[in-house]
């Protein structure tokens, strides 16, 4: 919502951020938010420009005068949208469960279909298996496209992927990889030490930060699709898959004054020439939630070039580019240049 009014205001040449300013003729600031859908007291109810600022999101204000939309953040459904241990925790790091009467499907896709809306975004907390699965059967009866910016894993899932082809709606998943972030770097340099000739013998990617999504994390027993899609997303782009004990991606801790800011600690061991041992070390730090919308304001609009083009399913290239568990992995150079021909047309 920030980012939409930022760009509003900026021309190409100013744009700093994006990456692409225009995407097949469609510029940020033509996207428009019709519907919204939370759980919080705090939100439920709002203009979606005020729920933006409320609390538990903690994130940079870089756009602070986000006017009225005229969009009223409806309850949606929890089922296991929340975890339990965040009763545990301050109300300003945590949700605060509206007493409005939960949504239910038809409640959803009436929503969605009186708005106008053609992209739903699922942003459901780590963990979120049935509330994921829930607002995905919405898009498909309301006639949205789907982008699954979180590890429950729809587009990579046969069944799923086939039932928005047959409904002739896009689909971009699972589990969106932030614009600069720990697992698009650890991609990286993994490689860089392949095309290197450097023998990758063990890694990890340990992640601190104090969000919701940080807090929710806690909870280990809602981490077991996250940790598959981020250590995936690593083992993928290796010639030679690192054995379990070799490798740990995902999630550390919490640390709750760090709010949005999330700092990864990134090591990757290695042999190069004769044999010789040698150790990289770095330390990532990123606002979180805008690393991660500077990849979604691309895949909405991938979803509203293939709604033009009648084009139904998984958008295998972007996909590709901008998840981390997309139902095909490529490496990122050649992920970059196919999703590059997808939005001139010349896939």
């Amino acid at each position: 919502m920030q980012g939409i009014e930022y760009y509003r205001k900026k021309e190409s040449k100013d744009a700093i951020g994006l990456m692409h300013w225009d995407l097949g003729g469609y510029r940020p600031h033509d996207i428009e938010v019709v519907a919204a859908f939370d759980i919080d007291r705090r939100k439920v109810g709002k203009d979606v420009s005020e729920a933006i600022f409320s609390l538990p999101n903690c994130t940079t204000v870089f756009c602070p005068e986000v006017p009225k939309c005229g969009v009223e953040v409806k309850m949606g459904r929890i089922l296991d949208g929340c975890s339990e241990h965040l009763a545990d925790y301050p109300e300003e790091c945590r949700f605060m469960l509206s007493e409005a009467v939960e949504a239910t499907k038809e409640d959803v896709v009436r929503t969605l279909q009186e708005s106008g809306a053609e992209v739903l975004l699922n942003y459901m907390p780590v963990g979120s298996e049935l509330a994921a699965r829930f607002y995905a059967e919405c898009a498909l009866e309301a006639g949205c496209a789907f982008v699954n910016n979180m590890p429950v894993f729809i587009a990579s899932n046969p069944e799923w992927a086939k039932r928005f082809e047959e409904k002739g709606l896009p689909i971009i998943g699972d589990d969106i990889k932030s614009q600069l972030g720990a697992t698009i770097v650890h991609r990286t340099l993994a490689d860089l030490f392949m095309k290197r000739g450097v023998k990758l013998e063990r890694t990890y990617q340990l992640n601190t930060g104090g969000n919701t999504d940080f807090l929710n994390m806690l909870n280990r027993s809602r981490l077991k699709s996250k940790k598959t899609s981020k250590t995936e997303a690593v083992q993928s782009v290796l010639t030679e898959r690192l054995e379990k004990e070799n490798i740990h991606v995902g999630p550390s801790d919490y640390v709750a004054w760090q709010k949005d800011n999330k700092v990864c600690f990134l090591r990757i061991e290695g042999r190069l020439f004769g044999d010789v041992p040698m150790n990289l070390e770095l330390r990532l730090s990123v606002e979180d939630s805008p690393n991660s919308a500077g990849v979604v304001i691309d895949a909405v609009r991938c979803c509203k070039l293939a709604l033009d083009r009648g084009v139904g399913g998984v958008l295998y290239s972007p996909s590709s580019y901008f998840m981390k568990h997309p139902p095909r992995q490529y490496p990122d150079d050649e992920a970059y240049l196919l999703t590059e021909l997808f939005i001139a047309g010349d896939e």
